[in-house]
């Protein structure tokens, strides 16, 4: 089949809805995929956006198998394990979103900085977005395409490594735009502003960037007394207000945006949505967040960018443990050789129950145990859970979605070592990537 006769196949496929389509869209050349979305009327893209949903999820039902096949064989744990398959059916959801916006998306390490799957993102993203030097350098050398760094604050002696390693540099206040934005457009840089846009519905205050007495973006009194000081040494504001939120969310925080920030945007090269979208859940509203970004770039002529970190990731990854032992205090507790203070920390911060394949919520199966960790910190339990069969030693045990905010977050606290990771290649072959030992601990301390 010629390019042309495979575009035009999937064109007819798309619009009497053939789930097939999804896949065979995603097969095509850059230039075949536009084509085929300027051919189609606006109810066939919903209809479109639908099958690529679809699609994503056709294959993430298959993963529970693949993981519990491999959790019950001879890895060692505890693993993190990632699936890159899983990983590129998310890649394949944000470049739809870019295919029908023309917006451009990056990977926030903050959230997932494991180099040993970006060969299956940098096909589909436009680069990462990084918190300071080190991942900057991360990005630059392991993702190898576009590097925005924002930071709180800037220390002089890392500012020439930051400005080395990045392509956009956002500021968090104007004193240091002040300092540093002549030095960073002198080497070809980009520069912004990071703002508040007056508005989030985070319900965590310790997640909140725009909770009250927050640190972090310019506040609308402040940036318009300062701005037309500045205003030729910015090229873009950027803005983080969400997480782990749907389009909706970001409707109402563009409002607010629009209304501070509006009158200031003419002339400006881009604008950041920032990070905490959702994209790759199923329940995201896909066309909601393509409408936001299209009406945004015709009304203000600004390149549009978004800085998902869950996303890219999201449920791609495990963590598979052992139980030790059993013991019984008024209720039974498994603990494993995993815990939540040194490998899932999020569990004990958010907080937050993850999910454990084959479980339930305590007392809906028939046997509840509570899960706890190895180390000497009295809350170092992940939750309580139910289950067909009473736990016993060496039985294994698998918490989905612990790519995002695991890896990079976990710990060596008492000793405890980290977890193996691991990863699904896309032929199917289980590749441990990393080991970690004593050294690795030892080596932090002193």
């Amino acid at each position: 089949m010629t390019s042309g006769e495979k575009t035009g196949w999937v064109l007819d496929a798309l619009s009497v809805g053939d789930v097939s389509a999804a896949h065979h869209y995603h097969s095509l050349l850059d230039r075949d995929r536009l084509s085929v979305l300027g051919s189609l009327d606006p109810e066939i893209l919903a209809r479109a956006t639908d099958l690529i949903k679809t699609s994503r999820e056709t294959e993430f039902r298959k993963s529970e198998a693949r993981s519990l096949e491999i959790a019950w064989g001879a890895v060692r744990t505890p693993v993190y394990l990632v699936d890159e398959r899983l990983i590129e059916e998310n890649m394949r959801v944000l470049r739809y979103v870019k295919d029908r916006t023309g917006c451009r998306i990056l990977h926030a390490l903050k959230a997932y900085a494991s180099f040993a799957t970006f060969g299956v993102m940098t096909p589909y993203l436009d680069g990462v977005c990084a918190s300071g030097l080190y991942e900057a350098r991360l990005g630059r050398e392991e993702f190898g395409k576009e590097v925005h760094t924002f930071g709180a604050a800037y220390k002089k002696d890392e500012i020439r490594g930051i400005l080395k390693y990045s392509d956009f540099i956002i500021f968090n206040s104007f004193h240091q735009a002040a300092m540093y934005a002549d030095r960073a457009r002198g080497m070809g840089r980009s520069t912004g502003i990071r703002v508040n846009p007056g508005h989030s519905e985070i319900a965590t205050a310790m997640y909140n960037p725009c909770a009250p007495c927050s640190r972090l973006g310019v506040l609308h009194d402040t940036f318009a007394r300062e701005f037309p000081a500045h205003v030729r040494k910015i090229d873009g504001l950027h803005f983080h207000a969400m997480c782990e939120q749907n389009s909706d969310v970001l409707e109402r925080i563009l409002r607010s945006f629009e209304e501070l920030y509006g009158p200031y945007l003419n002339g400006l090269a881009w604008v950041n949505f920032g990070g905490g979208h959702h994209i790759t859940r199923p329940d995201y509203d896909i066309e909601k967040l393509i409408a936001l970004i299209d009406g945004f770039q015709s009304t203000y002529g600004a390149q549009v960018y978004l800085e998902p970190g869950e996303a890219s990731v999201y449920d791609c990854g495990v963590l598979i443990s052992t139980v030790i032992d059993v013991v019984k205090n008024d209720i039974d507790i498994a603990i494993l050789d995993t815990s939540a203070e040194a490998h899932m920390p999020d569990v004990l911060l958010m907080p937050y129950r993850p999910d454990v394949i084959g479980s339930a919520g305590p007392g809906i199966k028939e046997y509840t145990f509570r899960l706890a960790g190895p180390s000497c910190l009295a809350g170092d339990v992940i939750g309580d859970y139910s289950f067909d069969e009473p736990l016993e030693r060496g039985d294994r045990l698998v918490f989905t979605d612990m790519a995002l905010y695991s890896i990079v977050k976990n710990t060596t606290f008492n000793g405890i070592g980290l977890p193996d990771i691991a990863v699904i290649r896309k032929n199917g072959d289980l590749d441990v990537v990393k080991r970690f030992g004593y050294k690795d601990y030892r080596n932090r301390q002193s």
